[in-house]
């Protein structure tokens, strides 16, 4: 999930409790993602990038028999506390095969930079006529904010560009994978979303750019914030001090042939 998951090799590390403090909106966001997946009882569904497993928790509640995978430990146990059949699996190496009616994934697509390999796994664990529907950062997600964190960077002899742990595709590289994967594509859009933050967007900065932070040392973090609030404040704050992401969303459905 968000903007959630990490299931690529960056360095980014997940707390559950940090990360529904500040980022709580993101399964509250993905609902129309589950009305697009139609679930029905009986369905035997893959939760993709299932976080701390708010989604999967409600798939589940409408009869659905669902698991749950996550790269991150952390989500998983507190899945896992919730009942659900959650497990660690990186989604580069699914160990499924024809095994599901749907595979769905909210938020959670983006983190996952090898993403031929993500979806020809997706394509095994899908039995014939099975469906696979999400949404993740598209191309733009987050423009602003990586701009800023890239130049901050640079301006201290970084490589900006190489801390960056996203893959945001257009819908026209995303339509391709899916079909050079034997994929049906229903339909597939960007989706421009600006974002409120519930906190502020130091701790979005905390929960999702660890990747650009961990570049420089402790002490030096907290100077680099700054720098990075004082550069998209003009856009991205308003007159009352509330934060908003430039959030542009990638939603998709698609069907493997019968």
């Amino acid at each position: 999930m968000e903007d959630a998951t990490d299931m690529s090799a960056t360095d980014q590390r997940w707390e559950a409790g940090g990360y529904k403090h500040h980022a709580g909106f993101v399964p509250e966001l993905g609902m129309p993602v589950v009305e697009l997946l139609d679930p029905r009882p009986g369905e035997r569904i893959l939760d993709l990038g299932c976080g701390e497993g708010t989604l999967t928790e409600r798939l589940a509640a409408l009869g659905c028999d669902v698991v749950g995978v996550d790269s991150s430990p952390e989500f998983i146990e507190t899945a896992k506390a919730r009942g659900l059949d959650a497990r660690v699996v990186d989604a580069h190496a699914l160990p499924f095969a024809a095994e599901f009616d749907a595979v769905f994934s909210n938020a959670a697509l983006h983190w996952m930079t090898g993403p031929d390999a993500v979806v020809a796994g997706v394509a095994r664990a899908l039995r014939p006529g099975g469906r696979f529907v999400g949404e993740f950062g598209g191309a733009g997600n987050v423009g602003r904010i990586v701009a800023a964190l890239e130049a901050a960077l640079v301006r201290r002899g970084l490589d900006g560009r190489a801390a960056n742990p996203w893959y945001f595709p257009t819908p026209e590289e995303y339509r391709e994978k899916l079909e050079a994967a034997g994929f049906r594509v229903r339909s597939i859009a960007l989706i421009p979303r600006p974002t409120p933050l519930p906190t502020d967007m130091a701790g979005w900065l905390a929960t999702f750019a660890q990747s650009f932070l961990n570049r420089v040392s402790e002490a030096e973090r907290p100077p680099l914030v700054a720098e990075v609030l004082e550069t998209v404040a003009p856009e991205l704050r308003d007159a009352e001090g509330r934060w908003t992401a430039d959030y542009v969303r990638l939603r998709f459905s698609a069907d493997k042939p019968a």
